[in-house]
């Protein structure tokens, strides 16, 4: 439902509060005493059979009684009534309960589930939004309202602060209050029956009283909704994340060495990042980092440098750096020059940049204007001792003015006792960030740095890569179908291999055999060496039982080498069927790279996919990096490159590197399979070969999730909406055959073309305004679209020189309640009179209607007479809009054309 009825949530101008008390101690007089307390302006109800009064104000009977309807109810009796006073709320037109109940221990067990179900059901049919149960509250003081029971109060700010946890909330509420930090809004969640961290990042992501918005997360139950309403607020403002549990065990023994590497919390970084938040370790970082974003302060990339007045700070700050595995950036040549000029003659000459203890006020500022200029410098991080020979007050007093004016960000340690206090106070009164220790400083800069990388995720632009020609669906799904019909749930290792080929992964040409006499004639025929591997239901790892032997020269070594397996496998897991052997030649990758390329479907995010450095050491190497499909040649370049074995494709010493190329597509191909393939649990190809021809797959492990799994995630698997390529379509536009399709990131190029070549007038009337120019950011806005609230169609044709062009465009934007879509449209002028624009106007309402939304929505120019004749024709209505000269046109879409 997302953000429906939420107004009546956090923004209420009336409250109930469903059993308030006269009794102290209890949650019922203490929500009244915050209620009262806190100053909220409009009418707040106590209603309680016991009491006649609650905290000096008129209570009443039952919400029967009530005068008048309150748009929040605040509930503070037992759950079990909860139900039924949700429903007695509803008949009198609540449209938002707040659950301060305590709920069970466990949030799954019988009971619990069963209470959430009878709540949810009386609240569905009023649309009722519901807090809770285990929240505390929540507030929000920019409206004096302290709705719950923390043991404080907040002030006034720009940040908002969401938290699971119930005690971790007032715990960092009375933290804030003793650093003087506001909010916008704090809010527990509690259990989440209803209202969850996807609806409160859709609501705040459009308010404007909050500039950056904190989350402390513990686990997620819907992720789809989570990943698309975070993707949107964190392109609006700054979402920094908390979560526990970084460090949490394992579950068992994986039955893949992707299942082993790709831990639940590195599927959660994985997540924050591809949605462009930031991860912190600590409630202080967290507001540190909302301090610094908050405040608008940015890096392009990583490279700092340090600015002190003794070379131990300098130096430990550096170290800092290093744990982070970053490094200083060398000052250029005309850097140095410049500094040459103002330095003493035996000055480092290397960054860190000492100044000395003597460092005069005069040095420090000239030293800054070189250094602001340098364009290998992101930032600088300015470090200060005490000195006797330069006042650090002043020092500051004289900088501050300057730091704020430059086009790079400044930030400031001062170390020391008093004396640091009062440097420290200018630099914060001007809005400069200061940290206590270089550590803290250096961490803080990491921050941003890796804000920067989430965020250029959201934006950054693919190259293409054409998968249709490469992907053999039905052959894939026949193996699957195979290996269920006989009741596997693994496929063997030839079938694996053969999946991965129908979606264009090479493969090393692998013989299945049953016999030594089989063994032998593959053998000869493939070609020594040779590799044999063992084939036995229920042995997960073949190497884990002895059922791997490798550079088999011969005859006599093969034969030995199948005995030498059977005997190992009877040993080490007599349970297990044996199936036969596999043969395929030994390949000698003199130069190639081992890689390990995966998949894993984790129980929160879907599938996800894993690379890193492969081999049969991989577990004990962990150099890996989790991503969520679906993914593009960027992303899997981004990917790549998280990794140690990343920089080693490139070539080192003298080796040639890999084809970088053929390596993000496989990334790429893997995505796709396990977008089409649901059946997919968990997939190994170990190793991977790279060289500079390419890659190869020498081994490869694929399971299958049962079937009632694979049935009942239809449509909620992945986290974030793939492409939806069963929408295109091929039309004949009086003669011109045009592709209709959605906008993918890829179009970049192209949907730059076609804007440039749009009629003023054209622009004028889509945009309401003309542009001279479209930057990078408004392009990749316009086609990096996220398909869960978003859906643009473009009409594409082939030019004179037969490369693809657009021609037409028609939009949506969805909103978060679900139920009305914004629509803009614009048609290239050199096609306009063949009826594009009411063929694409009718694919999107097609469209949104399957997509349950009630209403389609759009503004228009009272001049733009075309638009207005178009939408006319299919049915829309026009009425004025708040805005002059623009005129709103509806379509019902609940009404039967």
């Amino acid at each position: 439902m997302s953000v429906r009825n939420l107004e009546f949530l956090f923004r209420p101008s009336s409250i109930a509060v469903i059993g308030a008390s006269q009794e102290n101690n209890t949650i019922g007089f203490t929500v009244m005493r915050n209620l009262l307390a806190g100053g909220f302006n409009g009418p707040i109800l106590p209603v309680s059979s016991q009491w006649e009064t609650v905290g000096g104000v008129l209570a009443y009977a039952d919400v029967a009684a009530l005068p008048l309807t309150p748009e929040l109810a605040i509930i503070c009796r037992p759950l079990e009534e909860v139900p039924q006073l949700i429903s007695s709320l509803g008949e009198i037109g609540t449209r938002a309960v707040m659950i301060l109940s305590d709920g069970f221990d466990t949030p799954d067990s019988n009971t619990n589930r069963e209470l959430r179900d009878a709540a949810l059901q009386a609240a569905r049919p009023f649309l009722i939004r519901v807090l809770g149960p285990n929240s505390v509250g929540f507030l929000a003081p920019h409206i004096r309202l302290n709705a719950g029971f923390a043991p404080s109060d907040a002030k006034p700010g720009k940040m908002a602060f969401i938290s699971q946890s119930s005690g971790l909330a007032t715990s960092v509420l009375d933290w804030a209050d003793s650093r003087g930090i506001g909010f916008s809004h704090f809010i527990s969640l509690g259990q989440g029956w209803d209202v969850d961290f996807g609806d409160v990042l859709d609501y705040l992501g459009g308010d404007p009283n909050t500039h950056a918005i904190l989350l402390y997360i513990e686990t997620l139950d819907r992720a789809r909704k989570f990943m698309s309403a975070a993707r949107a607020a964190a392109r609006n403002k700054p979402v920094i994340v908390v979560r526990s549990g970084r460090y949490e065990d394992s579950a068992g023994v994986a039955a893949s060495h992707t299942g082993a590497l790709a831990g639940t919390d590195d599927v959660y970084d994985a997540a924050i990042q591809r949605a462009g938040m930031l991860r912190v370790d600590t409630v202080e970082e967290l507001f540190n980092a909302a301090e610094l974003l908050g405040r608008g302060i940015r890096v392009r990339g990583n490279r700092l440098a340090l600015v002190s007045n003794g070379g131990g700070i300098g130096v430990l700050a550096a170290d800092a750096l290093g744990r982070h595995g970053a490094r200083l950036s060398p000052f250029a040549p005309e850097t140095k020059a410049a500094l040459e000029e103002v330095l003493p003659g035996d000055w480092p000459k290397v960054n860190p940049l000492d100044l000395a203890g003597d460092a005069s006020i005069e040095r420090y500022l000239a030293c800054f204007d070189i250094l602001v200029k340098a364009r290998e410098i992101d930032a600088i991080l300015l470090l200060h001792v005490p000195s006797a020979l330069v006042d650090g007050e002043a020092l500051a007093q004289e900088l501050a003015p300057k730091l704020r004016k430059y086009r790079i960000p400044v930030l400031s340690c001062w170390l020391g006792g008093e004396l640091a206090h009062n440097a420290e106070a200018v630099f914060f009164q001007a809005g400069i960030p200061t940290f206590k220790t270089p550590e803290e400083a250096v961490n803080a800069f990491m921050q941003l740095v890796a804000y920067q990388q989430n965020q250029s995720l959201l934006s950054e632009t693919p190259e293409t890569v054409q998968l249709d020609d490469l992907v053999d669906q039905d052959g894939a799904r026949r193996i699957i179908a195979d290996a269920r019909s006989s009741g596997r749930s693994v496929l063997s290792e030839p079938e694996a291999k053969a999946l991965l080929s129908c979606y264009g992964i090479p493969t090393v040409e692998t013989r299945v055999v049953q016999s030594d006499e089989e063994a032998l004639s593959a053998a000869e025929e493939l070609g020594y060496p040779v590799v044999a591997k063992i084939m036995a239901h229920g042995v997960p790892h073949k190497s884990h039982v002895g059922g791997v032997s490798l550079e088999l020269e011969d005859a006599v070594q093969l034969l030995k080498a199948l005995s030498t397996m059977k005997v190992k496998l009877q040993q080490k897991a007599p349970d297990a069927v044996f199936e036969g052997f596999t043969i395929q030649p030994m390949i000698r990758p003199a130069t190639a790279q081992e890689l390990i390329l995966g998949a894993k479907t984790d129980p929160v995010f879907g599938p996800v996919l894993l690379f890193g450095q492969g081999g049969t050491a991989v577990e004990l190497m962990q150099d890996r990096a989790i991503a969520l499909p679906p993914l593009n040649m960027a992303l899997a370049r981004q990917m790549v490159d998280r990794t140690r074995v990343g920089s080693l494709l490139k070539g080192y010493g003298g080796l040639p590197g890999v084809n970088l190329d053929v390596v993000y597509t496989s990334i790429v191909k893997l995505s796709q399979l396990v977008i089409d393939l649901r059946d997919v649990e968990e997939l190994d190809i170990n190793p991977l070969l790279a060289d500079e021809r390419g890659v190869l797959a020498l081994d490869a492990h694929i399971s299958l999730l049962p079937e009632e799994v694979v049935t009942a995630r239809v449509g909620t698997r992945l986290s974030i909406r793939p492409y939806p390529s069963e929408l295109e379509e091929d039309i004949d536009l009086k003669g011109i055959p045009v592709h209709i399709r959605p906008i993918r990131p890829e179009d970049e190029g192209q949907h730059l073309g076609f804007l440039e070549n749009l009629e003023p007038e054209d622009v004028y009337f889509r945009f309401f305004g003309m542009i001279r120019r479209f930057e990078h950011s408004q392009l990749a806005r316009l086609t990096q679209i996220d398909f869960d609230r978003e859906m643009a169609f473009i009409a594409v044709r082939d030019d004179a020189e037969g490369q693809p062009q657009t021609v037409g465009e028609v939009r949506v934007a969805i909103h978060p309640d679900k139920q009305v879509a914004e629509f803009a449209i614009i048609v290239s002028s050199a096609i306009k009179g063949r009826g594009l624009g009411a063929i694409l106007m009718n694919k999107m309402i097609d469209y949104c209607r399957s997509r349950g939304i009630a209403t389609i929505q759009g503004q228009v120019l009272q001049e733009n007479m075309r638009m207005l004749a178009l939408t006319r024709k299919i049915g829309f209505v026009a009425k004025a809009s708040d805005e002059q000269g623009v005129l709103l046109v509806e379509l019902d879409l609940k009404k039967k054309s």
